[in-house]
């Protein structure tokens, strides 16, 4: 992929995220793909991560990546962002991010996700 087709692959991933498409997110991936988060330091495989969009698809309204920031190489792309969003409760949330991408063969087949475990934890709160 060029640099055009990684940014907008990069584009319609998240704004699929936005807009709650979770099948378009699956369809990104690789079947082997690892998801990992550095808050808990474990690997997600890609239907553990369906999983975790769907929860907080259902958790979290208004979803929008702010300030979003790419920088794009040879076979995938870094993208630092703040993903917004409104609770069940209607507190207003953020969490910002770092995730790196590593593509094959036009999908994700690596996913290292950055976020300050105080967020998530603010992001994930039940009622």
């Amino acid at each position: 992929m060029d640099e055009a087709a990684i940014r907008a692959f990069a584009k319609r991933f998240f704004d699929a995220i936005e807009q709650g498409d979770v099948e378009t997110v699956k369809s990104s991936y690789t079947p082997d793909v690892e998801i990992w988060h550095n808050f808990d330091d474990l690997i997600q495989t890609r239907e553990q991560n369906v999983e975790t969009l769907k929860g907080m698809v259902g958790r979290i309204s208004d979803r929008l990546y702010d300030n979003r920031r790419l920088e794009v190489f040879a076979d995938g792309f870094v993208q630092q962002h703040v993903l917004r969003g409104t609770r069940k409760d209607g507190k207003r949330v953020s969490l910002p991010a770092a995730i790196i991408v590593k593509l094959r063969d036009g999908k994700i087949a690596r996913l290292d996700e950055y976020i300050d475990s105080a967020h998530v934890a603010v992001f994930r709160q039940t009622f």
